[in-house]
């Protein structure tokens, strides 16, 4: 059946012509990059938006927050959604969401109308982030897969280098407005690729079509935010109301699988956790994201309290990361092509175990150099790992599932930033055993980063192990059924 499938699919995507191709591929591009753009642009803002609207900074940060809840809470139904409906329809209905959303952020008279609008423009990203990948299958010869997604990976780390820095530029010259207002004319454009040269939806046939999970959708949603709200509330600092969220998150899980076993047309088909590149690739996806979230939350504080950075300085060593992903994702892909995705997967996350392993017995006596040079290291590996990931689990899924198994995918990796966030935060305090980490000695400052990144080596250790069992029993199996 599966073989079917492949071949099904790969007759499909042979039909698109090479022109086509490029122009699809451009249209994904800009999409992936817009998306990753609305993450990164708005959180450089938001000082000026304290001032702009007399609020505080527990107010403001709900700009940043409605839009990654809304990713992270929808992105798995509306990929299953696109499966249903069609995906180049949903497609063009998230970019004109994504780019009406951004007009009336732009326009916001109020901070309610402003979190509001960025919660629409999360659920036109969410369903451009769930698409993207999906339309790869449907258009892109099977061979050509990993160079694709190379190429989306490079976009999404453009998108988010370029967020920080831009959005400076934007707010100095034309006012925090225009952090929004830049959206609508690439989003335009997007809009306008995508109806051009996205490939028609397939009509399914009326009897017996699949249902959407409706119960299964709202207790995903639920049990979503209610992690989220648990990671993200408080910064770091658990109490009562990040414990009862945490238990709500547990119960909807249950809930959610329980109810899953059930329904005639479930949103998630539970079936396909047996399958081991599947489950793997989600699980090993958490972890790394887990660990490059690390590199975020540490880095700022490592250089500027133990390595005495200015600001500015800081912003320009912690770009290094994003830049190397934005060069390396499109060559890693062909790489990909070349050597096969399980491979390549297994090398990324060697080079993290190395990069993350280096920052826990550099002293701060190599300076800036003993910092950037593992931590080129750890981001050139990952996007290693997350490219050859994204191939391998997207490479053999029917079509018919490709949109939520994508959304599944973005789905682990937001987990993966959102708990690296708030665990990863807390274990460089503890580790720094300082209260106030802002005021604390450089030497706690290094204690509580080695502390960080002995922990993410155990992480990378325990997705080598995950991979590579899984590779094992994926192995046995093909041998078995050969």
């Amino acid at each position: 059946m599966k073989s079917t499938i492949a071949k099904s699919n790969q007759e499909a995507s042979e039909s698109v012509s090479p022109i086509s191709i490029r122009w699809i591929l451009t249209s994904l591009s800009l999409t992936m990059l817009l998306s990753s753009l609305g993450t990164s642009i708005a959180n450089v803002g938001l000082p000026t938006l304290i001032k702009a609207f007399n609020a505080s900074f527990q107010e403001v940060q709900w700009v940043v927050l409605a839009y990654l809840l809304a990713i992270t809470t929808l992105i798995v139904s509306v990929g299953r959604l696109g499966d249903l409906m069609g995906r180049r329809r949903l497609m063009l209905a998230g970019l004109f969401l994504f780019t009406f959303a951004s007009t009336v952020c732009a326009i916001a008279p109020t901070l309610s109308t402003l979190i509001g609008s960025r919660a629409l423009q999360g659920l036109g990203a969410a369903i451009m982030m769930s698409l993207t990948m999906a339309f790869v299958g449907d258009a892109v010869p099977k061979e050509k897969t990993g160079s694709a997604m190379g190429l989306l990976g490079t976009m999404s780390a453009i998108g988010t280098a370029l967020g920080p820095s831009l959005g400076g530029l934007l707010i100095a010259g034309l006012g925090w407005r225009s952090i929004f207002f830049i959206n609508v004319p690439l989003g335009l454009f997007a809009l306008l690729l995508a109806y051009r040269y996205l490939p028609v939806d397939r009509q399914l046939p009326q009897v017996n079509r699949p249902r959407f999970d409706h119960l299964g959708t709202l207790l995903l949603a639920l049990t979503l935010g209610a992690y989220a709200l648990a990671m993200t509330i408080g910064h770091g600092n658990f109490g009562t109301i990040n414990f009862v969220l945490l238990v709500v998150a547990t119960v909807g899980v249950a809930l959610f699988t329980l109810t899953e076993a059930k329904v005639k047309s479930p949103l998630i088909r539970l079936e396909i956790f047996k399958n081991p590149v599947l489950s793997t690739g989600f699980v090993t996806s958490t972890l790394v994201a887990t660990v490059m979230m690390a590199t975020l939350v540490v880095g700022p504080f490592y250089l500027s309290g133990a390595l005495a950075l200015d600001a500015a300085s800081v912003g320009l060593v912690m770009a290094a990361g994003p830049v190397v992903a934005a060069m390396t994702g499109v060559p890693v892909g062909r790489f990909i092509d070349r050597f096969g995705s399980q491979r390549m997967t297994i090398i990324g996350l060697l080079g993290m175990a190395v990069g993350t392993f280096i920052l826990t017995i550099v002293p701060t006596r190599f300076g800036v150099v003993g910092y950037v040079l593992p931590l080129i290291l750890i981001t050139f590996s990952y996007a290693i790992f997350q490219v050859s990931n994204n191939t391998s689990v997207m490479a053999n899924i029917g079509s018919e599932q490709r949109g939520v198994i994508s959304g599944m995918l973005n789905l682990s990796r937001n987990l993966g930033l959102i708990t690296g966030a708030s665990v990863m935060g807390v274990i460089f305090t503890f580790g720094s055993a300082t209260a106030n980490i802002t005021m604390a000695h450089p030497s706690a400052v290094a204690a509580g980063m080695r502390m960080t990144f002995s922990v993410a080596v155990l992480l990378m250790v325990s997705a080598i192990i995950i991979t590579m069992t899984s590779n094992a029993i994926a192995r046995r199996v093909l041998s078995a059924n050969s």
